[in-house]
Order: structure tokens, then sequence, then C-alpha cells
């Protein structure tokens, strides 16, 4: 099931709602699991035997590691084993065709690769699973005893799937003791509709142009519309990601939970290393606090500091996919940041900012081009079609078409990817306590039941079409 399906707006959430509110407050998370379950299992029931394993393998040797804990060799042995059975999961579900397809393709053999559909979501609950038990071995979480409560953390439907990658310690409480109120209903519902307007009026419509421009072959493509195809990719990401974001945080605010932020307008940013703490920032704190720091960080010499960058940045590659094209990307935001911390952040802060701006973006936009494609030759050709290396024109009718077309959008996007609204809102504070909090009270609400009137009619007028990050 899809949080933006008329399924779920119409029939899941509505039944839900009032069995949860109506509930004593000992069975709220049991329903709540419950409905997790049930939001799980909707599309492929037999994802639920990977997700239920998952959670007992952690539950159980979380508990054991919590009770051996006066046994440092034996309490790390058992965090030893349960990471990697996560990754092992992970690896065959995940990587088992990938591997053996480049093993079949280097030894000239034939193996045929398992036959195994990528379980919902398995990317996220396998690092919080892992993230868990990690910080119950380390004493910055105690273990939980109640299955259920536990089971809640992991299969909680609104971050199941695309997260945000929610640390035990940071929601231990409210698992346990939570207040639903009608201001943070409120608060969940606009932050709602503010995602599924992002997900069906910005991202979708930038995908019909990104999509078709990237199943057009590289060397044809003229410089304008390979530059068109990638800026529309690029804003498609970001307002399909930060939109799910949006509607999970806004969804778990309805439930009275407070889920963390996972993105803080990355496009804004001066240095790619500042784009990664605006993006993903639950995965990118993930591999910095369970990967990077237990390396090494850097309180090594200069070359083990990069050494560790580097592993952190492949994993974080091989994380988002199974294909070189993933890898290669993660080797490509490596080295810059590697280079950055050696010495471009240092030379950055000489030049204006609207120079840090354009170096980010360009770097940014030429990444996008590596996750986006099929192949890494692909990649290649078309970043060569972008800069006119492969004898295209600079300009024809079709990236006239699509540049008209999808003008307003385009800069919809272009706009809303900056922070914009609280820019709006302490200008109007600045001028008028009295207007702004007629803005607040009136036109605000206004804004929001007319933006959920246009996205219930996108809803029911447009075809299916899944999140990018559902995938992984």
């Amino acid at each position: 099931m899809s949080i933006t399906s008329t399924t779920f707006l119409f029939l899941f959430l509505p039944l839900l709602f009032p069995i949860y509110y109506l509930a004593p407050k000992p069975l709220k998370n049991t329903i709540l699991l419950g409905a997790s379950l049930l939001f799980y299992i909707w599309g492929n029931p037999a994802d639920l035997i990977i997700l239920l394993l998952s959670i007992l393998l952690n539950y159980i040797f979380a508990n054991i590691i919590d009770l051996k804990k006066e046994k440092k060799t034996v309490s790390k042995l058992l965090l030893v084993i349960t990471v990697i059975f996560n990754l092992f999961i992970l690896a065959l579900y995940k990587y088992a065709g990938f591997i053996l397809d480049n093993i079949n393709s280097l030894f000239n053999l034939s193996i045929d690769p398992p036959n195994l559909s990528l379980p919902l979501g398995i990317s996220f609950f396998t690092f919080q699973g892992i993230s868990y038990v990690i910080d119950v071995y380390r004493n910055h979480a105690k273990s939980q005893k109640n299955l259920v409560t536990f089971a809640l953390y992991i299969a909680m439907f609104p971050k199941i799937s695309q997260g945000p990658i929610v640390r035990y310690h940071t929601i231990a409480e409210q698992l346990e003791e939570r207040k639903e109120s009608l201001a943070k209903l409120v608060e969940g519902i606009q932050r709602f509709i503010t995602g599924l307007a992002k997900k069906l009026f910005i991202a979708n419509n930038c995908g019909v142009v990104a999509d078709h421009v990237f199943s057009t072959p590289a060397s044809d493509l003229s410089i304008g519309l390979a530059w068109i195809g990638i800026i529309a990719y690029t804003l498609q990401i970001y307002f399909d990601f930060s939109g799910y974001t949006d509607m999970a945080i806004g969804l778990g605010k309805m439930f009275g939970f407070d889920l963390p932020e996972n993105f803080n307008f990355p496009y804004i940013s001066k240095s790619v290393s500042e784009f990664w703490r605006r993006w993903h920032m639950s995965l990118s704190s993930w591999f910095r606090d369970y990967l990077y720091i237990p390396l090494g960080g850097n309180r090594g010499t200069a070359l083990q500091t990069y050494r560790n960058i580097f592993i952190v940045w492949m994993s974080t590659g091989v994380w988002h996919g199974a294909a070189w094209t993933f890898v290669a990307w993660g080797i490509y935001y490596g080295i810059i940041i590697m280079l950055e911390k050696a010495f471009i952040l240092k030379l950055l802060k000489k030049f204006p900012v609207i120079f840090q701006h354009i170096y980010t973006l360009l770097l940014i936009v030429f990444g996008w081009v590596l996750f986006r494609a099929e192949s890494i030759t692909y990649a290649f050709n078309y970043l060569k079609s972008m800069v006119g290396l492969n004898n295209n024109t600079f300009w024809e009718t079709e990236a006239s078409f699509y540049l008209i077309e999808y003008r307003i959008i385009l800069l919809l996007g272009i706009v809303f990817s900056m922070p914009v609204v609280s820019f709006v809102k302490k200008k109007i504070l600045s001028v008028s306590t009295r207007l702004y909090s007629f803005v607040e009270d009136v036109v605000v609400p206004v804004v929001y039941l007319l933006l959920f009137l246009l996205t219930i009619a996108g809803m029911v007028s447009s075809t299916f079409n899944p999140f990018i990050y559902q995938r992984f």
C-alpha cells in the first residue's frame, strides 16, 4: 500500500483513526502495530516473514546482550553475530543477484540468481535494527522488554518503507508515553498535505520530463535537453523523497509521535559536505555514528581519515542499490568530500557565496546523472552531452517543448527547494503582528484546504507513481 493511494487515504486512515483514538491507552501500541503490519503486507504478504524475522532477531539478541553486559567478550560476540545476521539478510535479498551476475560475467558462468523479491523497506528497517542493538551494547539505550512495543518501533507504517531511519533512543519515551492532541493532529495533517502536494504536483511532473529524457539515447540529446532532463530529476528526487518524509512525519504527529527531520533545504548548501548534512540526514548520521566513528573517524592520520571517508561513501553508494552506478556515485562523493576536507573548503571561503552555491549545485547535478542512469556508460555519455562533447546541437524543438510545457512546475520546484515560506513569514511578522496572526489563523488553513482538495483531485485522476526511494 502506498501512502499516496486512495485506499490509504479513504479507507485505511479513516478506519484506523477512530479505533486508535477511542482505544484505551494500553492498547494503542497494539492497534498501531496491527495497522502497520496490515499496511506492510497489503502489496506482498510474503515480505512479512523477513520483517518478523528481523524484529525477533534484534529483540532477542538485544535483550541477551543487555543481560550479558558484564561479560564484555560474550556481549561483543553476540553483537557481532547480530550485525552479521542483519547484513546477511540485507545482502541476500538486495545484492545476491547483483553479485552472481558479476561472477557469471567475470568467470563466464551461468549460475542462476535466487528468485527473491526485495522486501519493502528492508534497507531502512535493517539499519534501524542494527542501530538499536549497537546502542544497547553501548549503553546508549535500554533493551525493550515488550515485544509489541519493539515491533512497533521497527514496523511503524509511516516510516517503514522510506524512513527516516529512527534511532531507538530518540523515540523510546514516545513508544511508552506520548500525548495526542488537537494541535499536534492539525500540525500533522498540514505536514502530510505539504508532502502529498510535493509528490503529486512537483515530483511526479518533473519525473515525466526526467523519464523521457533518460529514456533517450544520451548521444541523441541536445545540450539544452540534457540539462532540462537532469534539472527535472534533481527536483524530482528532492520533492519525491522530502515529500515522503513530510508525510511520514505528519502521520507520526497524528498518532502522537515526533519523528526526526530528514531534510533541511539541501540545495541551498555552499559545499558538498554541507549538502550531506542537509540531505537524508538520518542516513548520513547513521553512517557517521555506526561506521565512520568506529573506523576511527578523523582521529588518526590524514591518510586514515581519507580511508574512513572512502569506506563510508563506498558503503553509502552500495546501500542505495545493487548496481555499479550506485557504487560509482558513492565513490564520486567520497572523492569530493575528501578533496573538500583537504583544501577545497578553505579555498571556497575566499570566493563569493554565489560561487559556492554554483560549485555545489553543479557537483550535485553531475552526481544525480550517475544516480539516475541505468549504466555507467549511459551516465558518461549523458555527461558528455551536457557539456557538448557528443557533437550534439545546443538546442532543438524538443527542449523548447519541455521548457515551455513544464516551465511553471520547474520554477515552482526551484523556488520551493529554498526556505521561501519561512522567509515570507518572517517578513510578514516584521511588518505587523496583527497581519501575521491573520495569515496564520485564516490564510494558512484556507491554503491547506485548497491544497488538500487539489491533491485529492490529482490522486483520483493520476496513475500509480511509486516513490523513488521505495525501491531501496
